[in-house]
């Protein structure tokens, strides 16, 4: 039984669908005026994790993420630089999509115009919006009774009439809010003719027009970091619920802020980072994905080198353990990896040991341990640890020489499972044959106790990006 921690009524939940079997999934996706931050990046790692997750457990899931392809920041830049706004976001609206795995779909905000006009016509008739002196179109928040039920904001001492065109602000500045924003000339080439009069859209009504638009008036979950629960998702809240007079989502679903060093990250302390200043220090992208995912996606996350590197640990135990059980897959009962038994000639058909009852009886007290631990709220980190303990089981067992080779293909398949969450298991790939050539020649010179060359090959491999490692297993490579 899945239980998820629902920012609305700010506790945990059994977690059921509206459709049997079926989720729908909102997260907000990033503004692409710059190259999203690492803080971005945990968002939406976390949000990934969700999904994978509701998938490990047999639901199928309808993941949106939107595209803010229009708001403040995109024309500041537009002005400041003098640059059309679409050659600035289709730029890092590429660099986004070369950085992380897609959703289902990446709706933009600036192909659903007519769904906004429409949501903001339904408001305008049922007194939830007016138009002020400009002709920009504002939310009256006090004309709906919920306003603040997401944030806990109160607007008892709202001012009548007072508003707010920026689409970021704070929680004591809570007022109406731009629906569409009239046309002016800082604006520069940014505006729609509609029946709404020329202008844009305000920030918050994009989300809801793309929300309503792919998942309908009423989804199952809608993700987001914390920093984005006021204004944004109360204000969503707000016009959804009273354009449609439906419940917007039935689950809220926020991620912590991450920290760097302890601070907030910050361009004037020195510690913000996007993903290619991770990469360009050295640190692989399946460490920075296991670092962003191994804490309770509540809980605030702190950047440091040390965590980076101890994640590229954890990171490389599970995949020399799966390079190891691979290496007992290719063996063959009389001790000859599968390579050699073909340039043998011999037969290279599949062994049939079986897997012994402690291992199979090891595998599933894991699994429902892992699932436990996730099932409650998706306690990540809890799980991890009963997967490594697992690891260093079957480690012992290997050891021991007790894992045959079905075995390791039932462990194998056991760590795919719980890889399908995690995403960090690399693929080793076949050997490219001149490397094969090269891995045969240094066996043969083993064989043979010619050492030197031997040491000279390996050597020569490393240089080509393969490591090879001597073992009771027999040889095992992997790449650098």
């Amino acid at each position: 039984m899945l239980k998820l921690y629902n920012t609305l009524i700010r506790k945990k939940e059994k977690f059921a669908p509206l459709d049997d079997g079926k989720v729908r999934l909102y997260s907000c996706g990033p503004t692409v005026w710059n190259y999203a931050h690492v803080g971005n990046f945990r968002a939406y790692i976390c949000v990934d994790t969700l999904k994978r997750y509701l998938a490990y457990k047999g639901f199928d899931v309808i993941h949106i993420t939107n595209i803010t392809d229009v708001d403040d920041k995109i024309i500041n830049r537009s002005v400041l630089e003098n640059r059309p706004f679409r050659e600035i976001t289709e730029f890092y609206t590429k660099e986004f999509f070369d950085d992380i795995r897609k959703a289902d779909e990446y709706p933009k905000a600036t192909e659903h115009i007519p769904q906004m006009v429409r949501i903001i016509q339904q408001l305008l008739e049922k007194g939830h919006a007016y138009k002020s002196e400009d002709g920009s179109i504002y939310f009256n928040i006090a004309s709906f009774k919920d306003y603040g039920k997401l944030s806990h904001t109160k607007i008892e001492s709202l001012k009548a009439g007072a508003r707010v065109k920026q689409d970021s602000y704070d929680k004591e500045n809570a007022q109406d809010f731009a629906l569409w924003k009239a046309y002016d000339s800082s604006d520069g080439d940014v505006f729609w003719e509609t029946e709404l009069g020329k202008g844009r859209p305000g920030w918050h009504i994009e989300c809801s027009a793309m929300a309503q638009c792919h998942l309908g008036d009423t989804f199952d979950i809608h993700a987001g970091g914390v920093d984005l629960i006021f204004p944004h998702h109360e204000n969503e809240i707000a016009q959804s619920e009273g354009a449609s007079g439906k419940k917007f989502s039935n689950n809220w679903f926020h991620n912590e802020h991450l920290l760097v060093d302890g601070k907030k990250m910050s361009k004037s302390l020195g510690n913000f980072y996007t993903l290619r200043d991770l990469l360009k220090k050295g640190h692989k992208a399946s460490a920075i994905r296991y670092f962003l995912l191994s804490t309770h996606y509540r809980v605030q996350l702190n950047l440091t080198e040390e965590a980076l590197r101890g994640a590229q640990q954890g990171v490389q135990r599970i995949n020399d353990f799966a390079i190891r059980l691979k290496s007992i897959i290719g063996r063959s009962n009389d001790g000859t990896s599968n390579t050699e038994k073909s340039n043998n000639g011999a037969d290279s058909e599949k062994t049939k040991d079986p897997a012994s009852k402690e291992i199979s009886s090891a595998i599933k007290k894991t699994e429902k341990s892992f699932e436990k631990e996730m099932d409650d709220d998706l306690n990540i980190s809890n799980a991890m640890a009963h997967v490594f303990d697992f690891i260093r089981e079957m480690n012992v067992l290997i050891d021991e020489g007790k894992v045959g080779k079905e075995d390791a293909l039932m462990i194998l398949d056991t760590m795919k499972k719980f890889d399908s969450i995690l995403n960090i298991i690399e693929e080793q790939g076949e050997l490219e044959s001149d490397i094969q050539v090269l891995v045969d020649a240094r066996e043969q010179a083993r064989k043979s106790k010619d050492f030197k060359k031997a040491d000279e090959i390996r050597n020569q491999l490393k240089e080509k990006g393969v490591i090879l490692e001597d073992s009771k297993d027999g040889v095992v490579w992997k790449r650098a």
